[in-house]
């Protein structure tokens, strides 16, 4: 270093600029937050729930009232949680060369008596994943709760009512209602499922290739359907 250039070093000024110790810590940038656009009802149905005239998701599956707007799902069941189920790419051949998408299967359940499963396709995961979770929010049903057990009786809401079977592909599931305190027995993704549904107790077989949840989420849905349409 030139004497030149140490001896402007020296004479500048402490006022321009603090020392070392006194300068506040810098701040980086935070995540950025994506406000979520209000909701704007465009069917029918939908400016009755936003208006009030319909407080209640049993109100509309009575009426045989068709859902297309998932703001009216979010506006009547505020606890609705959702859950990335599965996460995979899709190829596809085209005469500009290979295409790949992303593809999400997404669950969404209030874990008391509401599930629904949706499928989203893009060419990001992130888009891939809110069309999933749209599509969750649209085929959400309703789940009849109860106690089937033998060994149980109790007139708790813990498990399902009877034994039901449902089919997705070529998988085969099978839920048998079991006593209060037992849990869950099933694998951890359909325990998930089952979870949100709103089951606590509850004995499971699986048939098939059950590594394709796709086929899995579509038997349990199935399975948990018939408890409100059977029951």
């Amino acid at each position: 270093m030139s004497q030149t250039t140490q001896n402007q070093r020296q004479d500048r000024p402490h006022g321009d600029r603090p020392p070392r110790g006194d300068r506040p810590p810098r701040q980086g940038r935070g995540p950025r937050k994506e406000e979520e656009a209000p909701w704007v009802p465009r069917t029918e149905l939908g400016k009755k729930v936003a208006a009030g005239l319909i407080t209640d998701m049993n109100e509309i599956y009575s009426q045989g009232l068709r859902i297309q707007e998932a703001g009216i799902i979010k506006k009547l069941l505020p606890d609705l949680k959702s859950e990335v189920i599965d996460v995979g790419m899709v190829q596809k051949m085209t005469p500009n060369g290979q295409q790949t998408k992303f593809k999400a299967l997404v669950a969404a359940g209030n874990e008391n008596g509401w599930l629904g499963i949706g499928q989203g396709k893009s060419k990001q995961m992130r888009v891939a994943i809110e069309k999933a979770t749209t599509n969750a929010y649209l085929n959400v049903s309703p789940i009849k709760l109860g106690c089937g057990s033998w060994e149980c009786r109790c007139d708790q809401s813990h498990s399902v009512p009877f034994k039901v079977r449902g089919k997705g592909g070529s998988v085969v599931v099978e839920i048998v209602p079991a006593p209060r305190g037992l849990g869950l027995v099933a694998g951890g993704k359909i325990r998930n499922l089952l979870k949100l549904a709103g089951l606590k107790d509850a004995w499971t077989t699986a048939k098939g290739s059950t590594a394709t949840m796709n086929s899995t989420s579509k038997a349990i849905l199935e399975c948990l359907r018939q408890t409100f349409s059977q029951g």
